[in-house]
């Protein structure tokens, strides 16, 4: 199992499919690092050799993959919460944050549902 920024590649998959599995990796980018590691997106990871191992590894170098692109977006998600903009606010109490409606859905963001009661009436 080839190992790639701290990630284990599948090595049944193509070259293609298998680096999707590193966070930031898409399938785009990795037909891009393929094309400029000189690999053949077809080619099974198992088939790879050392050598174009290590072209994909300084490829995939250059690129914020992983821990770093993960703490990237958790300080951005930080400031905005810090300067109190629109977006922030939403992120701070959990609610969706580009325009969907939360009436009916929004539970994947919301939570679980939380029953509130009715008032009784006063009886006389």
């Amino acid at each position: 199992m080839a190992r790639i920024s701290g990630v284990d590649i599948p090595n049944n998959k193509r070259g293609e499919i298998a680096l999707t599995y590193i966070y930031g990796i898409g399938r785009s980018l990795s037909n891009t690092i393929l094309a400029n590691a000189g690999v053949d997106r077809d080619i099974k990871v198992q088939d790879w050799t050392d050598d174009q191992l290590a072209a994909i590894r300084a490829e995939i170098s250059q690129i914020k993959v992983e821990g770093e692109l993960r703490s990237e977006t958790q300080l951005n998600i930080k400031r905005l919460m810090d300067i109190g903009c629109y977006r922030g606010i939403r992120h701070r109490i959990g609610l969706p944050l580009r325009g969907q409606s939360t009436k009916n859905n929004a539970r994947t963001r919301k939570g679980k549902r939380k029953t509130v009661a009715n008032k009784k009436k006063a009886t006389k």
